[in-house]
């Protein structure tokens, strides 16, 4: 009975960001889409991906399969670093329904200069939606080629499980509204 009621610290258990995504979605295609991709290219030191529109939607005038968004996938401690920066704008302050039902969270910033980038009249003011993917060690059954298999339900990430770690890591405060 000693055993459960103090939880050895699990590594297995431990929760770790697998990737931050930053997404600039412009609306149009042309000159503010390729000033996008410079702020983007800025941000991260990688050469960021462009998205197309899935359908044509006349009233934002857009058509389908025009460039519209460019998005970035960071992995690894220069994620820790950009997502800091970005909660720093935030004030470590989220929304509970930033949060998704299983375990990741996302959130959006009006100005990227306010992450640290001087302010170019060239290039203006971007803003962008930082997706931050949460992992545990073994979570790579469900993606390898061989021998794959499902994440068992006790190995999941839930929801309050990454607000827990969101308050610990950042001492962050999450609003209900």
């Amino acid at each position: 009975s000693a055993e459960k009621t103090a939880k050895p610290s699990d590594c297995m258990r431990e929760l770790k960001i697998e990737k931050l995504v930053l997404n600039i979605a412009v609306g149009e295609s042309g000159d503010r889409l390729t000033r996008a991709r410079k702020v983007l290219e800025e941000l991260s030191g990688q050469k960021p991906m462009e998205s197309k529109a899935r359908y044509t939607v006349r009233t934002f005038g857009i058509r389908r399969n025009e460039k519209i968004a460019t998005h970035v996938t960071i992995r690894g401690p220069k994620a820790e670093e950009l997502l800091e920066r970005g909660l720093k704008v935030k004030e470590y302050e989220l929304m509970a329904r930033n949060f998704s039902a299983t375990g990741n969270f996302g959130f959006g910033i009006d100005e990227h200069i306010d992450l640290g980038i001087k302010y170019d009249p060239s290039i203006g003011i971007f803003g962008m939606d930082f997706y931050i993917v949460m992992g545990r060690p073994g979570f790579r059954v469900s993606r390898r080629k061989h021998c794959r298999n499902r994440v068992g339900a006790g190995h999941r990430i839930t929801k309050q499980e990454t607000q827990e770690w969101f308050k610990k890591k950042f001492d962050g405060l999450i609003k209900s509204k």
